[in-house]
């Protein structure tokens, strides 16, 4: 705590010292800025990284988002103002330099900010097929609606919400899938995640039904609580280390859900780490498997049970991405960071997400409905993915 209070005290005391020496009242409004966003930081960090009551819709856009765009700009306006003020001491400008610096940065800060939040709302629906070898012919044109990375609490527009379920309910998809993280951190906002469930099936009318999956958040929010939120209230299978058979026509699908990393190791009951050999104990031999795993990093042991199709969500990718080059701010971190993957006779795609965390930003990773296709691939073919380019949804 005492580091962090000597390097707030340095970038912030920096830009009130440059503004002070602009104008005595701009100094003042830089401390008054510093100690709006700064003191919830501390408050956070002593009560162990949660807050102490639940936080409300007002408290969250009021307090919590100005916090996080602050810490953000923080070191990058600082450092501008820094290297401004040691550049004008060769012309004797050092504080007007050191203003113009961190006034110039904040302004480019504030341009991209304004755009990553314009991107968050820019929903997208984006056609993934699946060529899959030995694809019964019935399940050969099985459309899978694909949600995932909502954390949806109080501050989540509404508005957007409501386009998110009429963008999947155009798709007509014979199947839901929410792969993770529905809950924004909260066990409190299990209700309201359930409450959209409820319009989203109402909605879209999937024959086959809604299934879900845990994500880190989802556990990091107290998974016990979220599970039996979910449990009474959410219309949808939710599927830890478990498994449910969907039928279309005479033909079968195996749908397996696994637990998140973030559970720990093992499932168990009411556990929600992975148990892989627990998840896929009741597969008949031979059947078609589309899994689901909140993290894509369990892509690589879910290949000793040979799933035909894997859905993941949890890199964002990196919500700040460069597509037609396939880079992504996750990239750097995560082997399967973004879009789709062929392994042997197994296919995955990675989902970018349909909400955000923490700051409603996205670059390039825009907000997503994918609508996955499942098509049965001609006799001998190899397993593909073919990921489309995605539209805009109203």
């Amino acid at each position: 705590m005492g580091r962090i209070a000597a390097y707030f005290g340095a970038t912030w005391g920096l830009l009130a010292v440059l503004a002070g020496t602009w104008h005595p009242a701009a100094g003042a409004g830089v401390l008054l800025a510093a100690a709006y966003t700064t003191l919830p930081l501390f408050a956070f960090l002593r009560a162990g990284g949660t807050w102490r009551r639940y936080p409300t819709r007002a408290f969250r856009l009021a307090v919590v988002r100005p916090t996080l765009y602050a810490q953000l700009l923080l070191p990058l306006v600082a450092g501008a103002a820094a290297l401004g003020l040691l550049g004008g001491l060769f012309v004797g400008r050092a504080a007007s330099s050191g203003r113009w610096a961190a006034a110039a940065m904040l302004a480019v800060g504030a341009v991209v900010l304004a755009a990553g939040w314009v991107g968050s709302r820019r929903l997208r629906v984006r056609a993934v097929d699946a060529h899959i070898p030995g694809l019964p012919p019935g399940l050969d044109g099985l459309r899978v609606a694909q949600l995932s990375d909502l954390h949806l609490g109080p501050q989540t527009s509404r508005r957007f919400l409501a386009r998110v379920v009429a963008a999947t309910a155009d798709a007509a998809p014979d199947l839901v899938v929410l792969t993770g993280d529905l809950v924004d951190d909260r066990a409190e906002d299990a209700a309201g995640v359930a409450a959209w469930v409820a319009q989203l099936r109402d909605a879209a009318h999937p024959p086959l039904g809604v299934v879900a999956v845990p994500g880190n958040h989802d556990v990091y929010a107290g998974w016990p609580a979220v599970a039996d939120a979910f449990a009474r209230l959410a219309p949808m299978h939710v599927l830890v280390n478990d498994a449910l058979v969907v039928r279309r026509g005479d033909a079968a699908l195996a749908v397996v859900g696994t637990g998140d990393p973030a559970g720990g190791r093992g499932g168990g009951p009411g556990g929600a780490g992975p148990d892989l050999p627990r998840a896929f104990r009741h597969v008949t031999r031979g059947m078609p498997v589309l899994a689901l795993a909140h993290n894509p990093a369990l892509f690589a042991p879910l290949q000793a049970y040979a799933p035909a199709l894997t859905l993941s969500g949890h890199t964002h990718w990196g919500q700040l991405a460069l597509p037609r080059r396939g880079w992504s701010l996750a990239s750097p971190f995560q082997e399967f960071a973004m879009g789709g993957y062929v392994r042997g006779r197994s296919l995955l795609y990675v989902h970018p997400g349909t909400g955000f965390w923490g700051l409603p930003f996205r670059l390039g990773a825009y907000p997503e409905v994918a609508v996955v296709t499942l098509r049965a691939a001609p006799e001998g073919a190899e397993a593909r993915l073919v990921v489309g380019e995605a539209a805009g949804a109203r």
